[in-house]
């Protein structure tokens, strides 16, 4: 990333007009009104000079010093005015231009020659289509948008300029500081990877915050959202990643596994902090810019009111808070400060007539309470309520402690200056509890997040050339698909169990078959067109004679018929029966920009009725494994419940790690789907009874 971009020493504004109404106009005018203190000159062929400062006819034209230019010259134009920067040797150019390929395939003609000639050059472009960027240490305002705002440690980047704009009228309607704001526009060179990682080493910035639409290139997104994590917390909204958007599959893994997981599982293997709404990105910007992480679990409430106070409770408990429980000493020092009637217990109650100095005096007791590591102040105006002077106290106790303090002072008029003075003094604060309960939860879990030492993945010891040699073949059969015995090989190859098993093409060999695996045997229809073999009769359990042999046969075969008489039948799968054991699904579904994703949960036909599943982006480690297995709501049916032994967890977490290995050494492979696998209980193992593997083309 050229360092030009943000600290130019020149800019040249290609397309500068005298007319502030215009967008050439609008962008001068904010670069010379933000403050910015280099050279600038105005280039325009059909002027000599604009706005006070001397016009050139083009960029060859423009004088030392220039690093940047901002262009916003029509489409075709600015083609040109790129490869008149290369030739001058200007490094970065900010093309607001809009007419790309937002307008359709001649623009999207038009984008790749602006790309090609600034690669040929030399150029990197942020845009086009774009609202611009502003760097306030530069006091650079390279935007169409009119607002400056202040200096501070949030490093904006938004896919959206219209939002971008509201983004900077919340912070500055909040006193937030901004480092730097940049819009993204068609992102044809300069994406949200080289700003994270140029962030990551900025020492202005102390938190990066990001409205996101698509993520191009999802393995580097993640690679760059670690790489800054232990710099800043990277907090993102995304948008149009919903399932209606994921392409259909016929996986039970693909049918779950739409955008929207993709991109959940993406932000937990990068250490991203999620938000779900606009209102919930501005408060975790709020809460991260402003304060310390939690130096670990333990929240106190202080308040004088009881009702905000039980919903501040509640919402820790949602949110997994752990409460306080105050030291014997520290209930002694708020009783003799306190009222009698006063709560002195987590949450701490000091009524409804508490005046500054009440909560001072409590506020100082409790942050020096070992236990407790972050305060939340519940305030309601009331008719003894000080609101201003009560801001000045919990500001005051915020700088002088290490304890996060958020503040929530509820209402409207009464308590806006208090809002205010909190705000100028770095202590975020919230209209209601839950908000600041959810902004304090998302800064443990990162603080926690980051503080746990990364678990390396485990490799596993595998045949790939068995897998190579089934994907190779399948492709020349014209197959998207691994036959059901081919993927029983490829299970093998990564240490994965599997009945014993075989293929018969009649009943003949059904029988023989069936006899040498040894009862009791299951049959399955053997068929590129039957994926669900349970919905259409396809499958039986509990043969235990060749005699059932002969009336499962004829009663797959006639059901199948029935239901798919067009269906290519190849015979049908002898397969050992398992002793009974709990069955899990284990499945992976390749996202088009973050590679493998991993699923797991309770198998059998319900898995896509119940969604009970948890998601990982691959590669996964053991305990990435074993968080799966912890999260889905049906845990405590594979733990033991009521008395039952448990499940073979250890055997489950196994087979995680080594469908992970086998789909990220393998990208020809799109989907996987091992349901069910049999897991054993206490420590017997686990294996794969079923296996589907789907291949790119």
């Amino acid at each position: 990333m050229p360092g030009g971009l943000f600290a130019p020493r020149g800019i040249a504004v290609v397309g500068a007009s005298r007319d502030p109404s215009k967008v050439g106009g609008a962008v001068l005018a904010n670069i010379v009104s933000g403050g910015y203190g280099g050279a600038i000159y105005p280039v325009n062929p059909n002027a000599t000079e604009i706005g006070g400062y001397a016009a050139y006819g083009s960029v060859a034209d423009v004088p030392d010093p220039v690093d940047m230019a901002v262009i916003v010259v029509p489409a075709r134009g600015a083609v040109d005015a790129v490869r008149q920067c290369a030739g001058r040797g200007i490094g970065s150019a900010v093309v607001i231009s809009a007419g790309f390929r937002e307008t359709g395939a001649a623009g999207a003609v038009i984008e790749r020659e602006l790309v090609a000639a600034a690669r040929d050059g030399g150029v990197r472009i942020l845009g086009p289509n774009c609202l611009g960027l502003i760097a306030t240490r530069s006091s650079l305002n390279a935007s169409f948008a009119p607002i400056m705002p202040a200096p501070g440690g949030i490093s904006f980047l938004s896919q959206s300029g219209a939002l971008g704009t509201a983004i900077l009228d919340w912070a500055r309607g909040e006193g937030i500081g901004l480092a730097h704001f940049v819009s993204l526009g068609n992102k044809a060179d300069i994406s949200e990877v080289d700003l994270i990682r140029m962030w990551s080493h900025d020492p202005d910035t102390r938190v990066v915050v990001a409205y996101l639409e698509a993520i191009s290139h999802g393995r580097a997104f993640v690679d760059s959202v670690i790489g800054l994590r232990s710099h800043a917390p990277f907090i993102a909204l995304t948008a149009g990643s919903s399932d209606a958007g994921a392409k259909a599959v016929s996986s039970h893994t693909g049918s779950l596994a739409g955008s929207r997981v993709a991109y959940e599982a993406a932000f937990r293997k990068a250490g991203a902090v999620p938000a779900r709404t606009v209102q919930e990105l501005f408060d975790l910007a709020e809460g991260f810019s402003r304060q310390p992480l939690p130096a670990g679990p333990g929240t106190v409430i202080l308040t004088n009111a009881g009702g905000p106070a039980i919903l501040a409770t509640d919402a820790c408990a949602a949110e997994g808070l752990t409460l306080a429980s105050l030291e014997p000493s520290t209930v002694s020092a708020l009783r003799e400060v306190l009222p009698d009637a006063a709560a002195v217990y987590n949450p701490v109650d000091i009524l409804g007539d508490a005046p500054a100095s009440r909560f001072d005096a409590a506020a100082r007791i409790l942050v020096e309470d070992p236990g407790v590591r972050s305060l939340i102040v519940v305030l309601t105006p009331q008719a003894m309520t000080e609101a201003l002077e009560t801001a000045q106290t919990v500001a005051s106790v915020a700088a002088d402690s290490s304890v996060t303090t958020l503040a929530v002072f509820m209402g409207d008029q009464t308590v806006a200056e208090a809002n205010t003075y909190l705000r100028e003094h770095d202590v975020p604060t919230y209209a209601f509890p839950e908000r600041a309960v959810a902004t304090l939860a998302a800064m443990q879990r990162h603080a926690l997040r980051i503080a746990r030492p990364e678990a390396p993945v485990r490799h596993v010891e595998a045949e790939t050339r068995v897998v190579r040699e089934a994907i190779d073949h399948a492709r020349e059969a014209g197959r998207t698909f691994i036959t059901e015995s081919s993927a029983a090989r490829i299970a093998g190859a990564y240490g994965i169990r599997v009945p014993a098993s075989g293929l018969a093409h009649d009943l003949s060999e059904a029988r023989s078959l069936a006899a040498s695996i040894g009862f009791p045997v299951v049959m399955k229809i053997a068929s590129p067109d039957v994926l669900h073999k349970s919905d259409i009769g396809g499958i039986v359990f509990d043969i235990d004679s060749v005699d059932a042999v002969e009336d499962a046969y004829d009663s797959i075969m006639r059901k199948v018929m029935h239901r798919l008489p067009e269906a290519t039948i190849w015979g049908v799968t002898l397969q050992e029966q398992l002793p009974p054991g709990r069955e899990v699904i284990i499945g992976v579904n390749r996202d088009a920009s973050f590679g493998p994703i991993l699923m797991f949960g309770l198998g059998g036909i319900y898995v896509e009725v119940l969604k009970d599943v948890s998601f990982r982006m691959c590669p996964v480690t053991p305990d990435d494994a074993r968080e799966m297995v912890d999260e889905i709501r049906s845990n405590a049916l594979l733990r033991g419940a009521r008395g039952e032994a448990p499940a073979d967890i250890e055997a489950i977490v196994d087979v995680i790690c080594r469908v992970s290995a086998l789909a990220m050494e393998f990208e020809d492979i799109t989907e996987l789907d091992i349901n069910p696998l049999i897991v054993g209980m206490r420590s017997t193992g686990a294996v794969a009874a079923d296996i589907r593997i789907g291949i790119g083309g």
